[in-house]
């Protein structure tokens, strides 16, 4: 990229990787009552693309191991791009004290899911209260509403921005936080519009593990998981250069993986290789024929 972007909104997350052996670094986990590896995918937000894939154990990671691990990576997006604004989502467990003041400390915004809890129903209490009054006024099925605060949980050094989503339905309230120190937007705007588009990351993350196949970590060495898991992210980088490729207008262009590797990858033709050039015959029937005519002119490198 020859200008720096703005900013960038990395999503963090993690998901469960079943083993099927004894794999080092491999443990039971209780939540998914399963041995597995629980790795760490990062993307970002605006293109989809794999930031960093980390294999580790199957247990919850601490403040300590997820501070470290955006450390290395902010290290690494700063010496590129030492004036991109950086904004890290993720769920409530990365939300942890130590990533947040680690955060504040390097200016990096963040926005975590926060478990609520009595304090904090306490605070919003009177928001809560009147959504509930005025939906069984109006009988609506649902009302939602929001609400900001600061608070101080006992292993914080400081107050922070809460965020909450009331939603009263006819079955009672459902309250969610998010805790943040952007200190720009409504309530709504953070929690609707900027946290809840890191569920897209769950999609990347199904295409990453169901489509390219990236669970399959059944080496007994983590080093070689590792390493494994190195190269189905770099497979799921070519499959993405691949659609950016396909013309915008064309139907393949939002196809998911599995889809571009039946119509365009799994495919029977003749390779004949001369001195200048490889020729690739397809069959006259091909149904992709002229998409195959745009993708290569698409794929050219650019020139000097």
């Amino acid at each position: 990229m020859p200008t720096p972007p703005k900013s960038v909104t990395l999503d963090i997350d993690d998901t469960l990787d079943v083993v099927h052996g004894h794999q080092q670094l491999s443990l039971f986990n209780a939540h998914y009552d399963e041995r597995c590896f629980l790795p760490i995918h990062v993307y970002d937000a605006a293109t989809g693309r794999p930031v960093a894939m980390i294999l580790r154990p199957g247990k919850t990671p601490a403040g300590k191991e997820i501070r470290s691990h955006l450390r290395r990576l902010v290290r690494r997006i700063r010496a590129r791009w030492p004036t991109t604004r950086i904004l890290v989502r993720g769920d409530s467990h990365y939300g942890r004290a130590q990533v947040m003041a680690w955060c504040e400390d390097n200016e990096i915004d963040y926005l975590f899911g926060l478990p609520g809890n009595k304090v904090l129903q306490r605070l919003v209490d009177e928001a809560a209260d009147d959504i509930r009054t005025r939906r069984a006024l109006e009988h609506k099925p649902v009302l939602r509403g929001y609400a900001e605060t600061r608070y101080k949980a006992k292993s914080w050094k400081t107050e922070r921005r809460a965020c909450a989503r009331i939603e009263a339905t006819t079955l009672g309230l459902d309250i969610r936080f998010v805790i943040t120190n952007l200190d720009k937007g409504s309530a709504e705007h953070v929690y609707d519009v900027i946290y809840c588009a890191r569920g897209q990351a769950e999609n990347l993350i199904k295409m990453h593990k169901s489509q390219l196949a990236s669970d399959r970590t059944s080496c007994r060495s983590p080093i070689a998981n590792q390493v494994r898991l190195v190269l189905h992210t770099a497979a799921y980088w070519l499959m993405l250069t691949l659609r950016e490729a396909v013309p915008t207008t064309h139907h393949l262009r939002n196809a998911e993986f599995a889809t571009l590797r039946l119509r365009l990858l799994k495919l029977g033709a003749r390779v004949i290789e001369t001195v200048s050039r490889i020729r690739l015959a397809f069959a006259a029937a091909c149904p992709e024929a002229n998409l195959f005519r745009v993708l290569a002119s698409n794929l050219l490198p650019a020139g000097p």
